[in-house]
């Protein structure tokens, strides 16, 4: 097997909503869309965030209902308390203020419209 791209799909209710967040705070843009669908790339990613519309009748009956939770999306960053100072200033609410684990994890985290958790990440804190 040779994997040549990723992606994580998420069933939100507002589609537009989660797109909106990530390419107006997180620089991703739109690569594909359709109604209750979007694709969302950045260059330095590694892959793709999709966003799928609840009740979607192309999903498995099974996914239908399924709400993007109990999931992080978790980027790696160079300046942690630049994001954080970027971010407060663009008036988005940090629902989990900057924290220092004991392994060296230094991470916060935020919410788009539909609750999905995005966490900004430095694994590099010594």
């Amino acid at each position: 097997m040779k994997i040549t791209a990723s992606a994580v799909s998420l069933n939100v209710e507002d589609v537009e909503a989660s797109t909106a967040f990530l390419v107006d705070h997180f620089g991703f843009r739109t690569e594909m869309a359709a109604p209750g669908f979007a694709s969302l790339t950045r260059d330095d990613a590694g892959m793709n965030v999709v966003f799928l519309r609840r009740g979607l009748s192309t999903l498995p009956a099974d996914q239908r209902d399924d709400h993007a939770s109990g999931l992080i999306l978790a980027f790696t960053v160079d300046d942690l308390e630049g994001e954080l100072t970027r971010l407060q200033t663009e008036g988005v609410a940090i629902t989990m203020p900057l924290t220092s684990e004991e392994w060296g994890e230094r991470a916060f985290q935020v919410r788009d419209p539909n609750g999905v958790i995005v966490q900004l990440v430095d694994w590099n804190a010594g």
